[in-house]
């Protein structure tokens, strides 16, 4: 799960200071959404095992796909409450390279399964559910409390501006393939590695303006980013993050491995099965995190939490992917379909209209899920 990772944490005792969460996550109403998690983990991890030796298939996927759910989020709260401890900038910085670590795990075990198609389809659709889906749940779950929601908009227009750098990543090699044809097979890949080099070179200057030079844009809501973190040590919060990362290998191997058989029993294709189902699957974290940020009108965390985790997606995640596809001997390109790169285009379009004015309503909500169901729906038939 991805959070603001610029944003530093209040020292204990000061007025700003919250008070964290009880060790196990309790609300004064003695339950939160973080037991909805645990108990989802209890019931389909062991059951997503057990699919995969004794009724291997369609029951695999399904079982898979819900367990790595409680798992992404256990890892986005272990990698929280580690950089919590570690101060801004080196918790900060960890924030910004675990954020995704579920999603880009999911992505290696399709890829090592030669499934790169899916693991393209995957990294548009963890971007267009961060900037669509999550937002537009956010904006749409505040608005309903709220009549009107602020938030800090050079922030959010600087998400905005970043997304445009990598949808022009996505868009030249299409682009070049469309004009050069059959000559630019050999080039592809070589561009793809260029320009993911580039990319990860900017996503590092982009911390540095974040965590450093900028840090100002994104503490407005500092004094309330820990309280949604249990109160662990950082030893039990480092054997979380290794149990949960665990768990998401093993799972996401096996999930990968069930795909053929989930896509032959339910008619999807390989496209609508990365940037729809897999993607929801990764942002299962965010959206509740998000969600209730908005309920507690701190848009700011919001708004960040989409386009922290879409930049990561794009800038880190796709370009790590394009690399190691090297010593794997797959050769993944940064090369999308004309739908894909499209879809990036309106997300980052409709995601930046809305962060023009500072401010957001329901309706906002509802429009941006109204644009991520018609893409569904363009994906689902797209063969």
């Amino acid at each position: 799960m991805s959070t603001p990772a610029s944003i530093p944490p209040a020292s204990p005792g000061s007025p700003g200071a919250s008070q964290p969460a009880s060790p196990e996550g309790e609300s004064k109403g003695g339950f939160n959404v973080d037991h909805l998690f645990l108990g989802l983990l209890a019931v389909f991890f062991p059951l997503a095992i057990a699919s995969h030796f004794f009724f291997p298939g369609v029951w695999t996927f399904v079982l898979c796909a819900v367990a790595l759910v409680p798992l992404a989020r256990l890892m986005g709260e272990a990698t929280e409450v580690i950089a919590h401890k570690l101060g801004s900038g080196l918790g900060g910085l960890m924030n910004a390279s675990f954020g995704n670590a579920a999603e880009l795990i999911i992505a290696l075990a399709a890829l090592r399964s030669g499934h790169s198609d899916v693991v393209k389809a995957s990294i548009t659709g963890a971007i267009l559910g961060n900037l669509l889906l999550v937002l537009g749940a956010a904006i749409l779950a505040g608005g309903l409390k709220y009549p009107k929601q602020k938030f800090n908009m050079t922030a959010a227009l600087s998400g905005s501006a970043i997304m445009f750098l990598a949808l022009t990543a996505m868009s030249i090699p299409d682009l070049f393939h469309a004009v050069r044809g059959p000559a630019a097979d050999k080039v592809i890949f070589p561009m793809s590695v260029a320009i993911s080099v580039i990319l990860l070179i900017v996503y590092a200057l982009s911390l540095l303006f974040s965590l450093r030079t900028h840090a100002h844009l994104y503490a407005g809501e500092e004094d309330g980013a820990p309280e949604e973190m249990p109160v662990w040590s950082t030893k039990k919060a480092s054997l979380v993050l290794l149990g949960a990362t665990l768990g998401v290998v093993v799972v996401a191997e096996f999930l990968v491995h069930a795909i053929e058989d989930a896509i032959a029993a339910f008619g999807f294709t390989h496209t609508f099965v990365g940037v729809i189902i897999i993607a929801i699957i990764g942002n299962a974290a965010e959206h509740s995190t998000a969600i209730l940020m908005a309920l507690k009108n701190k848009m700011d965390l919001a708004f960040n939490i989409a386009f922290e985790s879409s930049k990561q997606i794009a800038l880190f995640v796709a370009p790590v992917l394009v690399l190691v596809s090297i010593p794997l001997g797959q050769h993944l390109t940064l090369e999308f379909s004309h739908m894909e790169v499209l879809g990036i285009a309106i997300g980052t379009g409709a995601a930046t209209l809305i962060a023009l004015d500072g401010e957001s309503n329901w309706l906002e909500g509802v429009m941006l899920l109204g644009v991520y169901a018609i893409l569904g729906v363009a994906f689902f038939f797209i063969p």
